[in-house]
């Protein structure tokens, strides 16, 4: 049976290209969560003034892909010790957090956290947090697949990304 998992790590379209690497990684889908405004668009969000971040909604078989694996590949694909921002995106949208959709999640995601912190002398600003999730628009959906790899932003962003997964996570990568 699938598990979803909701995480924030920065730009949607970074994440979500992440995760489509990963083997048992059945969808991914962008959208918005942690905010105020209900059905929030992209320019309401990008203005921080929803409070919502940036996240990836991602459904796997835990038969192949573990929570606790999903959780480490999540913080070690991006930078949780960055406050608000990932390189050069900044404001609240781009957060690192986790929405756990239960206890178990829950608990998981702080000891992915904690684990994290235990190899990077602890420096994790990761919260953890709940929401309401909204997709967002049609454009921004897989998007790496299509426009992503156009677009000069996503050219220099996220290869390196996929570079830690391929590197960290080798057995758990599509080939």
């Amino acid at each position: 049976m699938s598990e979803t998992v909701i995480v924030a790590g920065g730009c949607f379209w970074c994440t979500e290209a992440v995760f489509k690497d990963v083997i048992g990684v059945e969808s991914v889908e962008s959208g918005y969560i942690g905010g105020t405004t209900a059905n929030p668009t992209y320019k309401e969000v990008c203005t921080g003034s929803t409070g919502h971040a940036e996240g990836v909604k991602v459904t796997f078989d835990p038969d192949t892909v573990t929570l606790p694996e999903i959780y480490d590949m999540f913080m070690g694909t991006h930078d949780p010790s960055q406050l608000n921002r990932q390189g050069n995106d900044v404001g609240t949208q781009y957060r690192s957090a986790i929405f756990p959709l239960s206890d178990e999640q829950k608990a998981e995601a702080e000891a992915a956290i904690a684990r994290w912190n235990e190899s990077h002398d602890g420096k994790a600003v990761t919260t953890i947090e709940s929401g309401e999730w909204y997709p967002a628009e049609d454009y921004h959906q897989e998007y790496w697949e299509g426009e992503g790899q156009r677009n000069p932003y996503c050219m220099a962003v996220i290869p390196p990304k996929l570079m830690k997964l391929r590197k960290s996570f080798a057995d758990k990568v599509k080939n």
